[in-house]
């Protein structure tokens, strides 16, 4: 797990655990503020593909894990490919460019103590997934026959949807939030 976290050109000491779980505190209300916003239009078709771009978002400047960036390290165990060539003019200017994996300043092979924290952190993660896919096949289930509930099919397929769509971002952020929550503070 990387202890700083650089966002536009600033280097961000995330070496207490306080600082990394506010920052997955903060994550999640912006996604979960999305989600509800999703559910809110009428036109959720328009809004979710944002919701995707978000956390793909999230996930590259932040949580790192399945995108190379963030405080994560790759699971996959590989640097992430780079030219040789130096980063485009609007990186630079934004200041959000990273060092070329060649360097030597952030190792990226994980050690069988960060394999098993990873391991550990998918195994919940995915346990509480499973778990959740329950209640959009309970809502599916239930709520869209008219003769029990009296709900219209077209709410129901809106909040079904929605429920997928938090699913699938639960899916893509939850074991890199559960490595930062849990760590213990770094040592300098």
């Amino acid at each position: 797990m990387n202890a700083d976290l650089v966002f536009f050109g600033r280097t961000i000491s995330m070496a207490q655990r306080s600082r990394r779980r506010t920052l997955v505190a903060i994550i999640y209300c912006i996604l979960g503020f999305m989600l509800i916003g999703t559910y809110a239009f009428g036109s959720w078709r328009s809004v979710s593909p944002y919701v995707i771009w978000a956390v793909i978002f999230a996930c590259r400047l932040f949580l790192g894990g399945y995108v190379p960036g963030g405080l994560v390290k790759p699971f996959n165990g590989k640097a992430p490919k780079q030219s040789e060539a130096a980063p485009p003019l609007l990186a630079l200017k934004l200041r959000v460019y990273r060092p070329l994996p060649g360097d030597g300043s952030t190792p990226y092979r994980s050690d069988e103590r960060e394999m098993s924290q990873r391991d550990r952190a998918h195994y919940r993660a995915y346990q509480a997934l499973g778990i959740s896919l329950v209640v959009p096949w309970a809502a599916a289930s239930l709520l869209g026959d008219p003769k029990i509930f009296g709900w219209d099919p077209a709410v129901v397929n809106h909040l079904c949807a929605m429920l997928l769509l938090a699913v699938l971002t639960l899916f893509l952020t939850l074991p890199q939030s559960i490595l930062l929550w849990t760590e213990p503070d770094m040592e300098p």
